[in-house]
């Protein structure tokens, strides 16, 4: 049974729903259980997430900056949907004596729009004007290297704690350059130095996940974790 004060929430996300329109996805987080903690959602096929899916990469994140302590909510993030869509995400923080129970978050999805946007366009422009004025997905040429890095993690959704925790490998790996069976000692341990400041091991069973990812031991995993702590890395 999820805590009173949320309860309440749970009208309101279906409530925002339907107000909102489908491609506004809203979705209530109970962080009584980190593992299952949707209890609530609306327009679902946004992220393609069920009640019960765990917390994102990004709350994770929240819940180790501890952020949620001088912000009411977030606005305006990044987010990817299942279908690899991008969404602009915002959450609220929902507080009870000063204490973080919950999440309130808003996944909208605008492509229609923006499809929408660039047919109008096609109708008056050749394709040469739309390829100079409307922005290409991913970085453009001879800016990677000048684009300031994003203020916070772009969020991924998922239904299952196997999938967040290797996502969360996986993108550590793409950051190093290299592939789990060609890990360093060295290498190993920066991944999931960098996994345990995001959180990843607030969730209950992350650390088997994770050690299938790197191809290596639970036992391994326990034994980075206490030397990051010990030496802090």
């Amino acid at each position: 049974m999820a805590n009173a004060l949320l309860q309440h929430y749970v009208k309101l996300t279906e409530f925002l729903g339907q107000a909102l329109g489908p491609d506004y996805e809203v979705a209530l987080h109970d962080l009584t259980d980190k593992n299952r903690s949707i209890i609530a959602i609306a327009n679902n096929h946004v992220s393609g997430r069920e009640v019960g899916a765990p917390l994102t990469n990004v709350a994770l994140q929240i819940l180790m900056d501890k952020s949620y302590e001088t912000q009411d909510y977030r606005l305006h993030y990044c987010g990817v949907s299942a279908e690899g869509k991008t969404l602009r995400s915002s959450t609220l923080f929902i507080k009870q004596n000063g204490k973080l129970i919950g999440m309130l978050c808003i996944n909208f999805d605008d492509s229609r729009y923006q499809s929408l946007s660039k047919n109008i366009l096609h109708l008056c422009h050749p394709d040469s004007f739309l390829e100079e004025t409307l922005p290409l997905p991913g970085p453009q040429p001879d800016s990677e290297a000048s684009a300031p890095a994003p203020a916070h993690p772009i969020e991924s959704f998922h239904n299952s704690i196997d999938a967040v925790a290797g996502d969360a490998v996986g993108r550590e790996l793409a950051r190093l350059g290299v592939t789990a069976d060609r890990l360093t000692p060295d290498e190993r341990i920066q991944i999931i130095a960098s996994l345990e400041s995001g959180g990843i091991f607030l969730l209950k069973g992350a650390v088997k996940d994770v050690a299938d990812a790197l191809h290596c031991s639970q036992a391994s995993v326990y034994r980075y974790l206490s030397q990051i702590k010990k030496e802090g890395v």
